[in-house]
């Protein structure tokens, strides 16, 4: 990458393109980019040095990158639309003009990768994983889906360039098909993405090829939820470690003596390079505590002792939006997730009601893309009536055109909660002011309902003290 000096990124408000370009201004580059719309994380780029624009325009797009097309790289993500006119013109003029995914292949080539994969779970997982090596002393690189709360950011940078490289290995767009991994771990083969792949078998095919690719006596850790064929597809010498939550589930990793005490969960590892008592996660769920066995598998494989494992694991406080604990008083909580999918909803909720089981839940969930939105209906339906009150914002479209009778109607109708009702952001904000019926409340989704959080955040807090 050292023979592009300039890098222009579209969509960088991204958070996986955002990783990159911190990495490449870390790195001496001149990094600049365009995105949509201005958020937190755009506005924390631009406070790192990082010059952004907002309006479509290739007049916009900075004098530095129009004047040096031979030493610049663009950077694109698929978020962006065809009819970009900055992209199109960057095409026309024959800039070199590559996807987020094959730049992080081009910078794991040659390095110690290890690629965390799944329909859910990688970002929290990758996090962990990154977490436990940097914590155990342990030089690392990582990119990440999400900003780490120890790290305060979505890129871990090394000491040193020869360090493991940490990175979210995404299937949708076949990504982490770029990808060529010493250990890989798959948290899920659920169906999702059916917009690109037509049907779970293309998806799981694609998380074959992705295994197929690890590299020779490299290490594969997969849940028990995965297609069987998947592991099956490894390459000879490939090492397979199995994991869930107890030994039916991981026959190789599992937990034992389970035990949710307040927001922290208690339990034991049991897996191939030992057994590690009394581990303390402060990141509540038993979905996370199966992320923690794989996180903590791929840190033994690592050489992290027992000791180091299990004060980093103490030390772990999550992702920005995955469980997060907003506002906590003694009657009342206020959490947000971005869970997108309808098991992600479930596991979350699941995971609510165990910690809260006689409160009254009110969940506000916004669909992420039409597409998903009609492809998993009903389990959407089914796992928000876990709740007491549902509210519903309509569809966020990101990178899709709406879809006939695609609406969040086609959610609500089939929901069984006592309350439901669609609703805007603005009532979302007033039923939160006026409205006592609820002792907890979680935002839910992958879209733009991240922009309620500051605000539903100080009203509560005023309410609540």
């Amino acid at each position: 990458m050292k023979q592009f000096p300039f890098v222009y990124f579209l969509g960088i408000g991204g958070i996986g393109m955002s990783a990159l370009a911190r990495w490449f201004r870390a790195n001496g580059h001149s990094v600049s980019g365009y995105d949509k719309t201005e958020t937190p994380l755009t506005q924390a780029l631009t406070a790192e040095g990082i010059a952004i624009h907002y309006q479509d325009a290739v007049e916009n797009i900075p004098a530095e990158i129009r004047e040096n097309r031979a030493t610049t790289l663009v950077v694109l993500t698929p978020a962006i639309p065809a009819e970009s006119l900055e992209w199109a013109w960057l095409r026309a003029e024959g800039y070199d003009i590559r996807k987020r995914s094959q730049v992080l292949g081009v910078l794991t080539e040659g390095r110690y990768t290890i690629a965390v994969a799944g329909t859910h779970g990688k970002t929290t997982t990758s996090s962990m994983v990154a977490h436990l090596l940097h914590h155990a002393g342990l030089d690392a690189c990582a990119f990440l889906g999400g900003i780490a709360v120890n790290l305060g950011s979505n890129l871990l940078l090394p000491a040193t360039p020869a360090a493991p490289i940490v990175v979210e290995a995404d299937e949708y767009d076949r990504s982490f098909l770029t990808l060529f991994p010493d250990v890989a771990i798959v948290t899920s083969t659920d169906a999702d993405h059916l917009d690109i792949y037509g049907d779970k078998e293309s998806l799981v095919e694609s998380f074959r090829q992705f295994v197929r690719q690890l590299k020779p006596g490299g290490t594969l850790i997969i849940n028990h939820t995965a297609d069987a064929s998947v592991a099956a597809a490894v390459p000879a010498g490939t090492r397979v470690i199995r994991y869930g939550l107890t030994p039916e589930q991981g026959p190789e990793l599992f937990a034992t003596n389970i035990s949710a005490e307040g927001h922290q969960f208690h339990f034991d590892l049991h897996g191939p390079h030992g057994i590690v008592n009394g581990l303390e996660l402060a990141v509540p769920g038993y979905h996370n505590v199966e992320n923690m066995l794989a996180a903590a598998a791929v840190a033994q494989l690592q050489g992290v002792e027992e000791e180091k494992l299990r004060a980093a694991v103490a030390a772990y406080r999550g992702v920005k939006r995955r469980f997060e604990f907003v506002v906590t008083t003694p009657q009342h909580v206020y959490l947000d997730d971005y869970a997108h999918h309808p098991r992600e909803i479930e596991a979350f909720l699941r995971s609510v009601r165990a910690l809260y089981p006689h409160k009254r839940l009110r969940v506000i969930f916004q669909p992420h893309l039409f597409t998903r939105t009609r492809d998993f209906a009903d389990g959407f339906s089914k796992s928000l009536s876990i709740a007491d009150e549902v509210f519903l914002l309509d569809i966020y479209p990101a990178r899709e055109k709406p879809l006939p009778g695609i609406t969040s109607d086609l959610l609500l109708a089939a929901i069984t909660a006592p309350t439901k009702a669609i609703q805007t952001k603005a009532q979302v904000l007033h039923a939160a002011q006026t409205d006592d019926s609820f002792d907890v409340l979680a935002t839910v989704g992958a879209g733009d309902i991240d922009t309620l959080v500051p605000q539903l955040k100080a009203m509560l807090t005023e309410r609540w003290k």
